[in-house]
């Protein structure tokens, strides 16, 4: 782990932002008129300038100590959303601002859309068999844990509850794993290709998990019960439209980039890709699924050979161009999902016991994906290592959790949103360094076997 250190100068300026960020907070009085479902522009501004100082602010001290960014991100949205707790009310309407929760959702579809686009579907196959292993046996187990840690810990919460809980520890973050792994050199790697492979898979297989978790609920919050004919359904809805979004997209999205490339107008390789994001999200929407499944298969779908026309004549690729965007939309997102965090909670140890219990099922739901290696002389305990953090994919599970609504009360309150947020934190952090000692420890086994063998000669 790197050691935090700051000249001068950036310590002065990093207190001078925290007045900044004080001043906003603390000494601005707001008006009370207007109906709840009116929208405040000073209200809104005055946000998105707490929100980016405090993604800024954060991010940058993770990286300073060798983090991911977006644990900074988080972080810095549970102080502004517990300010409350020192008296301070003013930025209590960033958790429940309509035009916020907007921005946070467009984020959020961004984030899924850019996963897609960085997943290669033949690498992912190529990988073989050991990847989609992994990847079931990463969702099998944390899910029955999860369920497992719940049903002991709310007894008194339904069912639904429980599985949500267990839903949101399947998937794997891409991204974080992705980063680690090319920190160290180690991205091209078998161990490194069977965990990539494996967690585009977890992510795929939990949006399908997902998908039938919020059906159940919604037929719960009208007062239906749901058949194994009915979940089998939403299995093969979620199923089609994935394989179908791919398999349709691949022919449509040429034949889009080719009409677009002949128009006139600025900016249309931008505007085309949004489009094909946002029509898939709300193509997801229009069935019954979560519009981000639409946001990563339209992303899946898109390939640098498809705006080639556009790139030949100097325009960058659609990464670049989503790029800035997901820049401002996704910390919002972040710091949105911190800010939910209530840490009042954390006052009753026993939501502090839950969110420790649940934290080690989380991790050790994953290591049981090393027993889907099924090539010999790799090392098991770094893939296991390597599927361990959740990241953006488990926040999205609790935020939309924490929108479902039965009998009119929230399926994931706040204790246990709380508590899930805490996992989600726990097992980024511990990843990188966990994951470069793994990887250490077999780089180090494998030159012992490699001077024995000369040895021996």
């Amino acid at each position: 782990m790197k050691i935090w250190k700051i000249d001068r100068g950036t310590f002065l300026r990093l207190i001078a932002i925290c007045l900044v960020v004080l001043c906003l907070t603390c000494g601005i009085a707001y008006a009370s008129g207007g109906s709840e479902q009116s929208i405040d522009p000073s209200k809104v501004l005055l946000a998105l300038i707490i929100i980016l100082l405090a993604a800024k602010l954060g991010g940058d001290l993770m990286v300073r100590i060798g983090q991911p960014a977006v644990l900074g991100e988080l972080l810095f949205g549970i102080i502004v959303g517990n300010l409350c707790l020192c008296g301070c009310y003013s930025v209590d309407f960033i958790k429940h601002d309509v035009s916020i929760e907007a921005l946070s959702e467009l984020g959020v579809m961004l984030l899924l859309f850019q996963v897609g686009l960085e997943s290669d579907l033949g690498k992912m196959m190529k990988t073989g068999i050991s990847s989609l292993v992994v990847a079931t046996l990463g969702v099998i187990a944390p899910f029955f844990l999860g369920w497992g840690v719940a049903a002991i810990f709310l007894p008194h919460e339904s069912i639904y509850v429980h599985v949500f809980v267990g839903a949101t520890l399947c998937a794997t973050s891409v991204g974080i794993t992705a980063r680690v792994l090319m920190d160290l050199g180690r991205i091209k790697t078998p161990e490194a290709r069977i965990i990539l492979g494996a967690a585009v898979i977890d992510d795929v297989q939990g949006l399908v998990i997902l998908a039938v978790v919020t059906g159940i609920i919604g037929a719960a919050s009208t007062g239906a019960t749901m058949s194994s004919l009915s979940i089998l359904m939403i299995v093969v809805k979620a199923t089609v439209f994935l394989i179908g979004a791919i398999l349709i997209g691949t022919r449509l999205a040429p034949r889009l980039f080719k009409i677009a490339a002949r128009l006139k107008a600025a900016d249309l390789l931008l505007a085309t890709s949004l489009g094909i994001c946002f029509g898939f999200a709300y193509l997801a929407t229009i069935i019954g699924l979560a519009p981000i499944v639409g946001a990563f298969a339209a992303g899946l779908i898109l390939d640098e050979v498809h705006w080639r026309s556009f790139t030949e004549r100097g325009e960058h690729s659609v990464d670049e161009l989503v790029k800035p965007i997901a820049a401002f939309l996704v910390p919002i997102f972040f710091v949105k999902m911190g800010a939910g965090v209530d840490l009042s909670t954390f006052a009753d140890p026993k939501v502090l016991i839950f969110a420790a219990t649940l934290t080690i099922a989380a991790i050790i739901g994953k290591q049981v994906c090393g027993f889907g290696v099924l090539q010999k002389g790799l090392d098991r305990l770094s893939v296991g290592v390597g599927m361990i953090p959740r990241g953006e994919v488990g926040l999205i599970f609790a935020a939309i959790g924490s929108k479902l609504m039965i009998d009119g009360e929230k399926v994931v309150g706040n204790s246990t949103y709380s508590a899930v947020v805490i996992m989600v934190i726990v097992t980024t952090m511990i990843t990188p360094p966990l994951l470069k000692w793994s990887l250490g420890r077999n780089a180090k086994k494998k030159g012992k076997k490699d001077q024995s063998v000369v040895l021996s000669k």
